[in-house]
């Protein structure tokens, strides 16, 4: 194997496993419902309103019917647009078309009353993740042609009523994290492709609190802890090498802070506050696993990031709520010299509309819709792999959700 090549091609590989863009900013996924999409998740720790409520607020179990189930598929839809603007990158050459591909994530939980206090749930959702794809002979093909990284998430919970005011709850993460990332061993379309296939599995914790502060008034309060992540996977370099690499990465924290509130008996406003502690990726130290020595360290740069969203719904008659929301997300990417082509990310608004069709107390059908409009992106890439990629994203995503609960 070229030994000029390998100690450059590690770091940019493993670097994928790190990044992506969904319907959050950075690589997080918010969508582990679709019953908040139409709202743009505000309030999201408060609302309570089917048994999706084990990942947002655990403590939220409590409001819930004695046994309750809840279905879920969200469709995410990125478009990056790249536009080269004095890029070099030897004989690589084009824009590489969208970017961007379809991710369809599924969600389950399950809520179940011990007595009138005590609850347990289960849910099974997947917290972070995403694609990017590009053209083979790309101008940013010794970067990134494809990342593909999953995350499955199983998250057992318990929630107890302390009183009429106060619930409590939290719960246990078990995460599988898979990445697959592909791009060229150097600047040229004749250069082979290499390719990396990494995964751990992993568990974290959360918590959270419940407070109805009047009738028509509840606040929530969660957390999500970090996720430490040893990924273990081989570098295959097509017709040269392969070979066993590692690195250790600790996916984010977060916090939320939600409220909701009934003005009357049609309308209720929601609100919500959230954040994610993306520093928790400041660098990534690239490991050669036969050897024990470290080939590089990525500076990922990472900032810690803010969301606010606001809500409202409105209730047109006894069995059909409308639903509407908009919010402002932060990315974590502090700048266009820390921008992957495989993350081409940024702050990013939401726009939300759904509606939620009960036709009896024990049932209800959500459907929402959310565009997310991105900041204009620019990306200066490099110096990797003899290549700096320069220019601008014109990005956006759309997201589609139907969520099916009942109680039994």
């Amino acid at each position: 194997m070229n030994k000029a090549i390998t100690p450059r091609l590690i770091p940019l590989l493993i670097a994928a496993a790190f990044s992506g863009t969904a319907g959050a900013a950075g690589f997080q996924l918010l969508e582990q419902n679709a019953s908040g999409i139409g709202n743009a998740y505000a309030g999201s720790a408060a609302v309570a309103e089917n048994a999706s409520t084990i990942f947002y607020n655990p403590a939220g179990m409590t409001q819930l019917q004695d046994r309750e189930v809840s279905l879920g598929l969200t469709a995410v839809r990125p478009s990056f647009n790249f536009t080269n603007n004095g890029s070099t990158a030897g004989t690589l050459s084009g824009n590489g078309n969208d970017g961007g591909s379809w991710a369809f994530l599924p969600n389950a939980y399950l809520s179940w009353a011990l007595n009138k206090d005590l609850y347990v749930g289960l849910g099974l959702g997947a917290p972070f993740g995403l694609m990017t794809e590009y053209d083979q002979n790309w101008v940013g093909a010794a970067q990134s042609i494809k990342f593909d990284i999953k995350t499955y998430n199983i998250n057992p919970s318990i929630a107890y009523r302390v009183n009429d005011l106060l619930s409590i709850g939290g719960g246990l993460n078990w995460t599988r994290m898979e990445a697959e990332y592909v791009k060229r061993a150097a600047a040229s379309p004749l250069a082979p492709l290499a390719t990396l296939k990494a995964d751990d599995d992993s568990w974290g914790w959360n918590v959270g609190v419940l407070l109805n502060l009047s009738p028509a008034t509840k606040a929530g309060l969660s957390y999500r802890s970090k996720v430490k992540q040893k990924l273990d996977g081989t570098l295959t370099v097509a017709g040269v090498t392969s070979f066993a690499a590692k690195a250790d990465l600790t996916l984010p924290d977060t916090a939320i802070l939600s409220l909701s509130h009934k003005l009357n008996s049609q309308w209720e406003l929601l609100g919500d506050v959230s954040w994610t502690g993306w520093s928790s990726i400041p660098k990534v130290d690239i490991v050669q696993k036969a050897s024990g020595v470290t080939v590089q360290t990525l500076n990922t740069a990472f900032n810690d990031s803010w969301r606010v969203a606001v809500g409202a719904n409105y209730q047109l008659n006894g069995a059909l709520k409308l639903k509407g929301g908009l919010a402002y997300d932060q990315s974590p990417v502090p700048d266009a010299e820390h921008r992957l082509v495989s993350l081409p990310d940024n702050d990013r608004t939401w726009v939300s509309v759904g509606a939620q069709w009960k036709p009896n107390k024990g049932s209800a059908l959500d459907l929402g819709v959310s565009y997310l409009i991105v900041k204009d992106t620019t990306i200066n890439a490099g110096p990797s792999s003899g290549t700096t990629v320069r220019g601008t994203y014109d990005s956006d995503v759309w997201i589609f959700g139907a969520q099916y609960s009942m109680a039994f």
